[in-house]
């Protein structure tokens, strides 16, 4: 039943999948920055992943809300309505401020290289700047950051500083235990995630074929994708990476390889959910910018901040269907 179910919702958007984001006209579509700001917030904490959260009318916001109407049981799902108002009684604030503590600093290395031979030399794939971890840790990316901190010189942020963010539940880099594991689980393991290559969209159901998340993916390269139906194999944080450049443009094994370290910043982010096709995972990303576009040699990448979710979803067992 599942496969003919395959996110119902993202498929009504078929039409729009390269939209920036619904009518103008609709007139439950809101206007201002905040509104949406708490919208996108609201869907975040409620696992439907706006991408990166902005206050803009993006087209991943816009299937957020349908996603969160479909798995909601409203028939309206285009309406925004709904998810404005549980918003609003959700996340009445929509900014917080936050103070850089100094033990962050351990997570920060400006110094390292963009080349993955020198890559390999390093212990740790860290952020190359505090406003890049903190746009990490509050789902969002520096340009949003400069634009509600317009006082603040963000290049020279240091421990002390307090900057506006926005409200969301934080992906701590530090909670992030290192090469942790994750077993199998009679519920989880029972879910199926369904990674839907044209909607670059991914989204999990129950055993019941609840919809119970969904969140924004940048799937492989159309040649690479690994069509069918998958298994979780193994879920692990902080894997290191084989970076070779003639697997990830051609496909095939080369013979030339660097081993990347761990960090937030490996191509692989924080962490590595294996599938039954060799080779193919599900993962984090150094650049969450580049979500929703096409990059890499069939694997499927998420936000760091949506792939640390994925252990609470799924487990080894668990289904994976690639369409």
């Amino acid at each position: 039943m599942l496969k003919h179910l395959l996110f119902i919702a993202a498929l009504a958007l078929t039409a729009h999948a390269q939209d920036t984001g619904p009518a103008k006209d609709d007139p439950s579509v809101p206007k201002d920055r905040d509104t949406v700001l708490r919208i996108q917030i609201f869907l975040d904490r409620n696992l439907f992943g706006p991408g990166k959260i902005d206050g803009a009318i993006g087209e991943f916001t816009y299937k957020a809300v349908v996603n969160y109407n479909y798995a909601h049981g409203h028939r309206d799902i285009y309406n925004w309505g709904h998810a404005q108002e549980a918003a609003e009684r959700e996340v009445p604030v929509p900014y917080a401020a936050y103070k850089i503590k100094a033990d962050l600093l351990a997570y920060v290395n400006p110094n390292l290289p963009e080349e993955p031979e020198e890559q390999a030399k390093f212990p740790f794939m860290a952020y190359r700047s505090l406003v890049e971890l903190i746009a990490e840790r509050f789902h969002t990316d520096e340009t949003f950051l400069e634009l509600i901190n317009p006082q603040k010189k963000m290049a020279e942020l240091k421990p002390g500083d307090i900057v506006v963010v926005p409200n969301v539940r934080s992906f701590r880099i530090e909670e992030v235990k290192p090469m942790q594991s994750y077993k199998t689980d009679a519920v989880l393991s029972s879910h199926t995630i369904v990674i839907d290559t044209t909607e670059r969209m991914a989204a999990v159901y129950s055993e019941k074929e609840m919809m119970l998340a969904a969140f924004p993916i940048t799937p492989g390269k159309p040649q690479f994708i690994p069509l069918g139906e998958w298994e979780v194999k193994t879920i692990m944080n902080t894997p290191s990476f084989r970076y070779d450049k003639q697997f990830l443009e051609e496909g095939v094994r080369g013979d030339e390889a660097h081993q990347l370290p761990p960090g937030p910043n490996s191509p692989v982010g924080i962490i590595w959910c294996g599938l039954s096709k060799s080779g193919i995972g599900l993962h984090g990303t150094a650049l969450p910018r580049t979500i929703g576009r096409s990059r890499s040699a069939g694997c499927v990448r998420f936000a760091n901040w949506d792939a640390i979710r994925l252990p609470q979803l799924i487990r080894p067992g668990s289904r994976v269907i690639v369409r």
